[in-house]
């Protein structure tokens, strides 16, 4: 499964699958899962129980094209995909880091969707 990756992504996806063990996205708790490249953020809520992507955000679309994937661009990501949750009158989230280290600009994307008043 894991024999074309470099190291550094089999590290990431061993504890990416650690993690999803014991996380699970409900309808009154979804799962905010994380993704991050050289490029981009992606940012999305889902309930598991249906399948289902509630909301979702990234730096692919038109409004957040000059966001750069620092930690300041995490931030107003995170500011941003809180305010599209509050709309959707959802205020509670389980946070999935997706193996990445909760450091720099994934913590920053908590940080920024914390400050917009989502609990996690």
């Amino acid at each position: 499964m894991f024999k074309k990756l470099n190291d550094k992504d089999r590290k990431r996806l061993k504890r990416k699958i650690h993690i999803r063990k014991h996380l699970h996205g409900t309808a009154a708790r979804p799962r905010m899962t994380v993704t991050r490249s050289n490029k981009n953020l992606f940012v999305q809520v889902i309930n598991d129980d249906e399948g289902k992507t509630l909301a979702s955000i990234s730096t692919l679309e038109k409004e957040f094209a000059n966001i750069k994937p620092t930690v300041e661009g995490a931030e107003k990501l995170g500011e941003a995909m809180g305010k599209r949750l509050a709309e959707k009158k959802i205020t509670t989230v389980v946070f999935d880091r997706n193996g990445y280290l909760y450091h720099g600009v994934v913590k920053a994307l908590a940080d920024g969707a914390r400050k917009a008043g989502i609990v996690f």
